[in-house]
Order: structure tokens, then C-alpha cells, then sequence
């Protein structure tokens, strides 16, 4: 667990929680990822995120309780519907600011090793407690937009 001063000082806004050190470990260091919101829609963002992370050599997992097949996967309802036996190391929220508190919430029950909050998606209390439990954190950024600055 980090000491409460490392999360205050994480906390105190978008850009250092988004830093580049947390956004290149996640994208070099990790391989399989939720994708909450995923939709089925190939004009979605979340799912054209979702096809640049599986063509960038990721493990997708689609979470999205509308759909039951996504990018050619089982698609699940929730993060703690994913079976125990798939490892999950980052949780991808594409969801409303409002929403997405509940999805980290499952990402540290399931033991995840980061959360990754697309563009506009802004939860500075739920990003404190995924710090609280040893998460790494991305808020407000795009990880098809990030990885191709991993290149450059």
C-alpha cells in the first residue's frame, strides 16, 4: 500500500496521475485488459480503442451487460462476472464521470493492477482509492492515442 503523503501528492490532479512513467508502465508492462463500456458498435470509441489494444498484441476482455458478444469474444455483464480464472491486470472505463467509481471499485476487488479512465472521464475520489490500494492510475487519457507515443 502506498503512504497516504504518495496519494496525496498522486491526487492532486489529472496531469501527475496521468504521468507519463504510470502510462508507459501500463501500456509496456501489462497484457490483458477490461474494457467496460465496450460496445458492439464498430463506430464506438470504445470499441475501436478496444481493436487498436487486441492489434497492439493485449488480451480484451469486453465488459458491457448489453451485449453478450463483442470483437469476437464473450462479453460480460461486470467485472466480478469475468470467471476468476481470467487474469485481468488493467480495467479500461468507458463510462460517465458519475459511473466510473463503481468500476474501480471492482477493479480493486478484483485485484487489478491499474485503472486506465478514457478521455473525459474525471473520478478524483475513486482515483484516491484506487491509489489507496496500490493501483496505478490514468484518468482523462486514451491508451490508442498514448501507445503510438511509446514508438515515437
Amino acid at each position: 500500500m502506498r503512504s497516504a503523503r504518495a496519494v496525496a501528492r498522486h491526487t492532486e490532479g489529472v496531469t501527475f496521475r496521468s504521468s507519463p512513467e504510470v502510462i508507459r508502465r501500463l501500456l509496456t508492462e501489462t497484457r490483458t485488459w477490461a474494457v467496460v463500456g465496450c460496445s458492439p458498435d464498430p463506430r464506438r470509441d470504445s470499441h475501436r480503442v478496444a481493436r487498436v489494444l487486441e492489434g497492439r498484441g493485449f488480451t480484451v476482455t469486453p465488459v458491457n451487460p448489453n451485449a453478450d458478444e463483442v470483437l469476437g469474444r464473450r462479453c460480460y455483464s461486470s467485472i466480478a462476472d469475468i470467471p476468476a480464472g481470467e487474469h485481468i491486470d488493467v480495467v479500461n472505463i468507458f463510462r460517465r464521470s458519475g459511473q466510473a467509481g463503481a468500476h474501480v471499485d471492482e477493479a480493486i476487488a478484483r485485484g487489478a493492477r491499474g485503472v486506465w479512465m478514457q478521455l473525459g472521464v474525471i473520478d478524483e475520489a475513486a482515483a484516491g482509492r484506487a491509489l489507496e490500494a496500490g493501483l496505478d492510475v490514468v484518468m482523462d487519457r486514451c491508451p490508442a492515442i498514448e501507445l503510438p507515443r511509446l514508438a515515437a
